[in-house]
């Protein structure tokens, strides 16, 4: 590990408003930001600037930026102190075990901005909107509330589309390109590094907005997509 990157480490130790692999925090995330508002998490932040942007943005709610490498956590903290933002931490864990440091209803909203597409059909169950996350999420997230995905993977935004009909989530908002957007919402407008790279080569910004039903269908049903996908892919 590079020197500086140990620096960031031992500074990350220090930072008020980072928890690294926390115990017992579930169901005291209001006692941790010292008021009752409500809590919005970012997955796989990297950097944190959905987090800090957020938090910039909407004073009047809580921000919790969630991922494992701390040097890029490092940098989103940073700027959160910076700024005095208050309403906005990060939390460093695996994120397969996200739902172990959120109570019942302790969250009202996820993020998930641009992630790895995990492209590999092999790979499907690492997609942060695969059923397999959704139903962790379900965990810790109110009745209702709203699972935020923004990418420039055509893959990952079809493939979520497909998971949101098949599993009998509701749709709220599907925007094939924000760009093409005549006046974009401040929390669109918001970008990350990744976004800046255009890995995906694509020029165009997706996003989806849904909310998981109150009886998600269970792993059965995750055979079924499967197949769908091989299907789409030409795979007998």
């Amino acid at each position: 590990m590079g020197h500086k990157k140990l620096e960031r480490f031992a500074e990350l130790d220090t930072f008020p408003n980072v928890l690294q692999f926390p115990r017992e925090i579930a169901g005291r995330w209001h006692a941790f930001f010292k008021n009752e508002s409500t809590i919005i998490l970012e997955l796989a932040c990297g950097k944190g600037e959905y987090a800090v942007g957020l938090g910039k943005l909407y004073p009047g709610k809580n921000y919790v930026g969630v991922d494992l490498k701390g040097n890029r956590i490092w940098v989103g903290a940073k700027k959160a102190l910076q700024q005095n933002l208050n309403n906005v931490a990060f939390l460093r864990i695996q994120i397969d075990q996200v739902n172990e440091y959120f109570a019942k209803d302790e969250v009202s909203e996820v993020w998930i901005t641009f992630p790895d597409p995990q492209l590999r059909l092999s790979k499907a169950k690492k997609r942060l909107t695969h059923p397999k996350f959704l139903r962790l999420y379900q965990q810790f997230l109110i009745p209702g509330g709203y699972i935020h995905l923004k990418t420039d993977s055509p893959d990952l935004y079809h493939f979520t589309k497909e998971v949101i009909t098949m599993y009998g989530c509701v749709l709220h908002t599907d925007h094939d390109d924000v760009c093409t957007l005549g006046n974009i919402p401040g929390e669109l407008a918001i970008k990350t590094h990744y976004e800046s790279l255009d890995i995906a080569g694509s020029n165009r910004i997706h996003y989806l907005c849904f909310s998981l039903p109150a009886q998600f269908p269970g792993k059965e049903k995750d055979e079924e997509l499967k197949q769908a996908l091989k299907a789409h892919a030409g795979i007998d």
